[in-house]
């Protein structure tokens, strides 16, 4: 299985697993096979991830999760999902559902803020259970060899929007969509409602950047509200076949990256229709 981050026992970890929960690890495992890969990612941080998270995803968050057969089961894939919250719970729990739920199991290959890999103990952790730094080189590794990635194309401006701008897309990066047509990779457009009413953002500190984080946050609560959280994943969308041509071209990629934003914002606007409530 391989070492386990901080000297964490495998025992503990597992007593924390359902059966179920056990028995995707176990399978993620054969796939990863032993040792750590190219960004540090292994087997055991796999199933600490699904321990870590599983408090936060079961019962204070209570994560509905309606879709995932929309991820391919296999082969170069994008998931591209809104950001926001303050803090990335939202983050975290997109992560645990398509461990929980990707048929077979797949390991997403989330992309971190650059200063993530910077912060004592929290950058391993999140290396060894999938993460990665969003460099250019490192995403175009993962879908060269075939692999699930998640990104966020509102990065920071998402997680730090003001409340009154909740569930409006923010400023959205196109490098996803480049990326869809140059690896022909679908892009599975995925909405988070929920997270917005998180944490509030009280204001923020922009000269403090610790660890090369952009500013400090100031939320209302020291810690997340139990919202409940909706994830909502649409039927993929092959780029590459709707806009043919040189995927370099930039007026061909803004497009392209215009219809994923334009398809997030209508799961947003579906699952904000379909709850009944912030907290139930």
């Amino acid at each position: 299985m391989g070492d386990y981050p901080l000297g964490v026992g495998r025992r503990l970890v597992r007593a924390f697993l359902s059966r179920d929960l056990r028995d995707r690890a176990d399978v993620l495992a054969d796939k990863q096979g032993r040792g750590y890969d190219c960004f540090g990612a292994n087997a055991a941080g796999s199933e600490l991830a699904l321990a870590a998270t599983k408090p936060l995803y079961d019962r204070w968050f209570r994560v509905d999760s309606r879709g995932i057969e929309n991820v391919p089961d296999e082969g170069a894939t994008i998931i591209a999902a809104n950001h926001s919250g303050t803090l990335p719970f939202d983050a975290f729990m997109l992560h645990a559902d398509v461990l929980r739920y990707s048929s077979p199991p797949r390991l997403p290959r989330s992309v971190m803020d650059r200063f993530v890999p910077q912060l004592p103990f929290f950058g391993t952790l999140v290396a060894r259970g999938g993460g990665i730094s969003g460099s250019r080189r490192n995403v175009e590794h993962i879908l060269e060899t075939g692999q699930l990635l998640i990104v966020f194309p509102e990065g920071t401006v998402g997680i730090g929007k003001p409340f009154r701008d909740r569930y409006k897309l923010q400023e959205w990066r196109a490098g996803h969509a480049e990326l869809s047509l140059r690896f022909r990779a679908p892009v599975v457009p995925t909405a988070i409602v929920g997270a917005e009413e998180q944490m509030p953002l009280l204001g923020r500190i922009d000269s403090l950047q610790l660890f090369g984080a952009p500013y400090l946050p100031i939320p209302i609560t020291p810690f997340p509200l139990p919202v409940r959280y909706h994830v909502r994943y649409g039927e993929p969308i092959r780029l590459h076949e709707e806009f043919p041509g040189d995927p370099r071209d930039p007026t061909r990629i803004k497009a392209a990256a215009q219809r994923i934003k334009d398809a997030v914002q209508a799961l947003i606007d579906q699952g904000l229709a379909e709850r009944e409530g912030v907290f139930t």
